[in-house]
């Protein structure tokens, strides 16, 4: 906390009061630091859906789809032949950069229920 001290003189903040915020406040700060890490972690890292040829236009709704189709599809074939799902994260990730919660959620709940109009 020194660091803190030596950075904010306007506030006079002293070596023994930084000491006691540190301790007072001091789960909450490592909790907020660890979230900050992680969120930075997760903005390094993302990455939105690459150009597509098959969808050359400004809409992107039927990417979106079949992307979501194309996920469950690699998700079923992989899981039958006992193999690793792991390869499918690509299309999920993809139709999640590209498609509304909203929709995902609903075709989700299709899914489960047995009433989703596409062939997954």
């Amino acid at each position: 906390m020194e660091k803190v001290a030596s950075e904010c003189p306007a506030r006079r903040v002293t070596k023994l009061r930084a000491t006691a915020l540190r301790r007072a406040f001091g789960a909450c700060v490592d909790r907020l630091a660890e979230k900050m890490a992680d969120m930075t972690e997760k903005i390094q890292n993302y990455r939105t859906a690459p150009f597509d040829a098959r969808f050359p236009n400004t809409n992107q709704t039927r990417n979106c789809y079949q992307n979501y189709l194309d996920y469950h599809r690699c998700n079923k074939a992989l899981a039958a032949k006992g193999l690793d799902v792991s390869p499918c994260d690509w299309y999920q990730r993809v139709f999640k950069s590209l498609c509304p919660v909203g929709w995902v959620e609903k075709w989700n709940d299709q899914v489960e229920n047995g009433t989703f109009a596409g062939r997954v």
